[in-house]
């Protein structure tokens, strides 16, 4: 019998603080159970297996992250834009290490997964910015994937403590995106 009051959106909820926490690849449902205060069958009665569970993190997560991204680069262009974006991403990452995890490790399972409109969104806010240094159509999959590998390799890096010199990380980060903006601009022809 599940725990009185307790529904699916807080499971959901509960288990995406545990994977920031714990990490993504470490939540079970024997643990989530013990944090519930349940038995882990009744888990059950919310999502139908792990996989499951972790598919509604994943989608809640980049449901978040896009709103964080767009909220993030409401009525900017060009390298403010970037600057906001890759910022937003960054600051997702450092907050919500498991979730994000969540967003990179989870598979879509079909043209109706809410994980794949929720992703389209994110993909949708870094084509706007890409848009704004008139990256073409025919470019656009290639900057965008280009753009994500630069602050996802950035953002986790970071974020696992892996920059071990002494130049201040700060200074990195608005060097990597003074990169990108002067490489997309060069991509249309700009100096």
């Amino acid at each position: 019998m599940p725990r009185a009051g307790l529904r699916t959106d807080d499971v959901v909820a509960i288990a995406a603080t545990m994977v920031d926490e714990i990490g993504f690849h470490e939540l079970t449902m024997g643990v989530l159970a013990q944090r519930l205060g349940v038995r882990p069958p009744s888990l059950y009665k919310h999502v139908a297996s792990l996989a499951d569970l972790r598919h509604r993190i994943a989608t809640a997560a980049m449901t978040e992250l896009g709103d964080a991204i767009r909220d993030a680069l409401q009525a900017k262009a060009g390298h403010d834009a970037l600057h906001a974006l890759f910022t937003a991403v960054r600051a997702y990452v450092r907050a919500h290490p498991g979730r994000y995890t969540a967003t990179v490790d989870t598979e879509l399972t079909g043209p109706d997964d809410p994980l794949l409109a929720a992703s389209a969104r994110v993909l949708d806010s870094i084509g706007a910015v890409l848009r704004g240094y008139g990256i073409s159509d025919q470019d656009r999959d290639h900057a965008i994937r280009a753009m994500r590998c630069l602050i996802h390799g950035f953002a986790s890096l970071a974020a696992a403590d892996a920059f071990h010199w002494d130049a201040d990380i700060e200074i990195s980060f608005d060097w990597m995106i003074a990169f990108a903006d002067r490489g997309l601009r060069g991509a249309r022809g700009e100096s």
